[in-house]
């Protein structure tokens, strides 16, 4: 971590930081809600601009007054592709290559299974699907179904006892290494070349889940020769709650299998209706059902708020305010909350590190992490709690995402003085901040 000048901790040396920003335009692309410190992007990205009137086109002329014409008339059919195709611009996906359809986790059950089968059928011997211990639940859960589907093994291991299951002489039995390559709970983020290689050399095949990638760090899946991908579209691609994700398979095993949920978009020829499943060519059969047609059209205007940047240095450009952002916040958070319990669950080391920072409660209970974050909210900063085991190796976390697109560093210096001061007072023992409501 690069080490800040003191005088560089204060909100004016902030502010003026802010307006030398040249990103600071892209800010101008999004509603931010007045009296809202937005640090929350990690989870659910920021209502772009141009999405309400879109959606309403979308809605009341394509749908309303074109109606099912539009499906060849405003490209709706098209929409799976085009939107795939200006996300591969930002993982290192060549054109044709990635596709938007369903959800993350229904796009991992369709890739993993994929991958199951061409491993085995490669190798019969492999049947251990290998993962990290703290990988966001829903990949563990679908890992799980795929397993006992082709009577494989979920091996769960922490992530720095990967690279020794994977040595030589202990692989061997390995048929896929599934990662999250930026960690939802601590912000971690794996070296995508050098796992990929790991594997490769192991003979396992690579999966990567890029949730907390897409849009936050530079991804070349082509570069990294990775095999296969999935993502979310509502986090930093900011296509709104529940938006499409996409899936994104290597060329020379796009054609190897079909994908396991065989629907109609994903048959060679749709309109044929004949009643024998015909895969696609290509990245094609992981389509499925009938694209969503609304959700993909507001999508579409979240990634081009992130595509928006290419002229100003692109994701690169993203990275490097993204890494100074986190880098005052850990500074902040030393110098404003030292004694407060809290510590940095975030590598500190920048290439370790996505665009986020966790903080661990304390593992003797003495604050209560939940609380604490409603008592934030309450202020006008949004973060989030994610609650772990309660120890010290996986505490209960209070989390927050930078996002460089609209993150100021005046935000950055607001939300530290704000949570140093929900500590001080106390006031997170206020008994209705306590209250855990279904969504945490």
């Amino acid at each position: 971590m690069t080490a800040l000048d003191p005088q560089d901790l204060d909100r004016a040396a902030c502010a003026a930081r802010d307006a030398a920003d040249p990103l600071a335009a892209l800010r101008e692309q999004f509603d931010l809600p007045p009296g809202v410190n937005y640090l929350d992007g990690n989870s659910l990205g920021v209502l772009p601009r141009a999405t309400a009137a879109r959606v309403h086109d979308v809605v009341t002329r394509e749908w309303g007054q074109g109606l099912i014409r539009s499906w060849n008339s405003a490209g709706w059919i098209e929409l799976p592709r085009r939107v795939g195709d200006k996300i591969g611009r930002l993982v290192g996906a060549a054109p044709g290559e990635l596709v938007v359809a369903d959800s993350t986790s229904v796009n991992l059950f369709k890739v993993l299974s994929a991958a199951a089968r061409i491993a085995q059928a490669d190798d019969a011997a492999r049947r251990v699907i290998v993962s990290e211990r703290s990988n966001f639940p829903t990949d563990l859960y679908i890992a799980e179904s795929v397993a006992a589907q082709h009577g494989m093994t979920l091996e769960l291991l922490d992530i720095d006892a990967i690279p020794a299951r994977l040595a030589p002489g202990a692989g061997a039995d390995v048929a896929v290494l599934m990662l999250t390559q930026v960690n939802y709970r601590s912000g971690r983020m794996a070296d995508m070349a050098a796992v990929t290689a790991l594997a490769h050399d192991a003979g396992a095949l690579m999966l990567w889940d890029l949730a907390h990638s897409a849009g936050a760090v530079p991804v070349d899946l082509n570069g990294a020769d990775a095999d296969f991908a999935v993502g979310c579209g509502y986090k930093y691609l900011n296509g709104g709650p529940g938006a499409p994700a996409f899936c994104w398979a290597h060329p020379r095993h796009a054609e190897r299998f079909w994908q396991p949920l065989s629907g109609w978009m994903g048959h060679a020829a749709p309109f044929v209706f004949e009643p024998g499943y015909r895969p696609a060519p290509g990245i094609g059969r992981y389509l499925c059902g009938t694209p969503q047609v609304i959700g993909m059209s507001a999508l579409e205007c979240g990634v081009d708020t992130v595509l928006a940047a290419e002229p100003l240095g692109g994701m690169a450009a993203l990275r490097a305010k993204s890494v100074a952002l986190s880098e005052l916040f850990i500074a902040l958070v030393r110098r404003h909350l030292a004694g407060s319990g809290l510590t940095i669950h975030t590598p500190l080391e920048a290439a370790q590190r996505g665009s986020q920072v966790s903080l661990g409660v304390p593992a003797d209970g003495s604050v209560d992490g939940y609380a604490v974050m409603q008592a934030l909210i309450a202020r006008g900063v949004i973060g989030d709690y994610r609650a772990g085991d309660g120890s010290a190796a996986e505490p209960h976390l209070l989390r927050f995402g930078f996002t460089p697109l609209y993150t100021r560093f005046q935000d950055v210096f607001d939300a530290v003085e704000a949570l140093a001061e929900v500590l001080a007072h106390g006031e997170w023992r206020e008994e209705r901040f306590t209250r855990k409501s279904a969504v945490t």
